[in-house]
């Protein structure tokens, strides 16, 4: 991979992470705060590719005035020699190249949003207990976030849950011994380190759960509580009135929960 090459490289990369960051598509890799330093980056490196090209050009004038050694004139083909061995001689080994492949997958694929085997395969992301919670409203229902009404069950115990209609919207997972959870992926950066925020579910559920469906449950609060098999934290129950399918999210993912 000689110079050029790379500089067109560095070129599409920057224009993949426009496009990724001008688009939805960044949310399928970092947390939806990260926007401006995603496009930021891709601004940068597309800078930084035309400076390279504009360096490059300048260096090539400079070398084409110098007079070689000896008569203070160089043949065209001696300097095309020259130059051709220096190029040849910093050549860069060809496994470079699969540096294109991570492009192509930013640009061409677009990676699904982790979902419910992973949510059963990792420890429920309530770890933290808050210092407190922002006043909800005094009437109708509350639509809150899993993580919302997850850390409101478990902490505040329900204080401000009880005898209220509750909305919360996320996706079906089912536990080893059929337990049906309501879940969302929370991240601390990017989708490597996405966690879920788990919510069992009782009452009047759908004959049928289909995992990774996304729903919105209508319900009231309930004491009831588990263990997370996985790091054995606490995962509050919902009593389900009732449900209907929603669309996913533009956003799959919710902020990581940290107190």
């Amino acid at each position: 991979m000689n110079r050029q090459a790379q500089t067109v490289l560095l070129f599409l990369t920057g224009g993949g992470l426009l496009h990724a960051g001008f688009t939805d598509l960044y949310l399928r890799y970092v947390k939806a705060g990260l926007r401006p330093l995603l496009i930021g980056a891709g601004v940068v490196l597309i800078a930084a590719a035309m400076a390279t090209v504009w360096y490059g050009r300048r260096a090539a004038r400079q070398q084409g005035d110098e007079p070689a050694p000896g008569d203070g004139h160089e043949g065209h083909k001696g300097r095309e020699g020259r130059e051709g061995h220096e190029g040849h001689a910093h050549r860069e080994p060809r496994v470079s190249w699969l540096l294109v492949l991570p492009l192509l997958a930013l640009v061409l694929v677009a990676p699904p949003a982790a979902g419910s085997y992973t949510a059963m395969r990792t420890g429920t992301a309530l770890q933290e207990q808050p210092w407190g919670y922002p006043e909800l409203p005094a009437d109708g229902p509350l639509r809150l976030s899993v993580a919302d009404y997850a850390g409101r069950a478990v902490y505040d115990k329900g204080r401000a849950l009880a005898d209220r209609e509750l909305k919360v919207t996320g996706f079906l997972a089912l536990g080893g011994d059929g337990t049906p959870y309501l879940v969302r992926m929370a991240l601390n950066c990017c989708a490597a380190d996405a966690q879920p925020v788990k919510v069992a579910l009782s009452g009047a559920l759908p004959a049928v759960l289909q995992p990774d469906t996304w729903i919105e449950v209508t319900g009231t609060y309930t004491p009831k509580q588990a263990k997370d098999p996985v790091n054995g934290t606490a995962i509050p129950f919902l009593d389900v009135t009732a449900t209907r399918p929603v669309k996913a999210p533009q956003d799959p993912y919710d902020e990581a929960w940290n107190g």
